[in-house]
């Protein structure tokens, strides 16, 4: 029951945050196209969790009808510091089982923070109901960014809306997408 709470609440952020707002304009299509798995790590540990990941990328090169992965762990990494240092070691797993090129990961955590923050509202646009690794097929990546004009300009646009939103309104709405799961 708990697994299931937490997929809906990210289901929930996708949907009514990052889709509405547009924050990833490739996102809807593999959402209706029902492309996207949602799957809870019940992982308490750093090395669990990294048998985890590799597991899901070895799932995602076995299934090609699967586009992109979320990875949630709701039970290890809550502290945004350690979540970021980690994004590292699981660079080196991609790296060290063959994937770099082919797959890389996008990261969500309820506390992100991007370096040199000016506004505490832009951390909104990679702020999730839990701490998520989002695994993407790199070619299908570069596939949309040729079709998407002015992709350069999404990172731009997304901090733009978050200060103009602010922090408040944010907070709010990231809330009740855990809330109303």
């Amino acid at each position: 029951m708990q697994e299931q709470k937490i997929i809906s609440a990210v289901r929930r952020w996708l949907e009514g945050f990052v889709i509405e707002l547009n924050l990833c304009p490739f996102a809807k299509r593999e959402l209706v196209n029902n492309r996207i798995r949602f799957t809870v790590s019940k992982a308490n540990t750093v090395e669990r969790l990294l048998v985890d990941l590799q597991e899901e990328l070895f799932l995602l090169d076995e299934h090609k009808e699967i586009e992109t992965t979320l990875l949630m762990h709701p039970d290890v990494l809550q502290e945004f510091d350690d979540y970021n240092q980690f994004l590292d070691v699981a660079d080196v797993l991609i790296d060290e089982q063959g994937f770099s090129g082919i797959y890389q990961i996008a990261s969500f955590h309820p506390q992100y923070r991007f370096a040199e923050t000016e506004d505490e509202a832009e951390n909104y646009s990679n702020r999730s109901p839990y701490p998520v690794l989002h695994l993407l097929r790199e070619e299908s990546l570069a596939r949309e960014i040729a079709r998407y004009p002015g992709t350069s300009l999404i990172p731009e646009r997304n901090i733009r809306l978050m200060r103009e939103m602010g922090e408040t309104k944010l907070r709010s709405i990231l809330r009740q997408t855990i809330a109303d799961s």
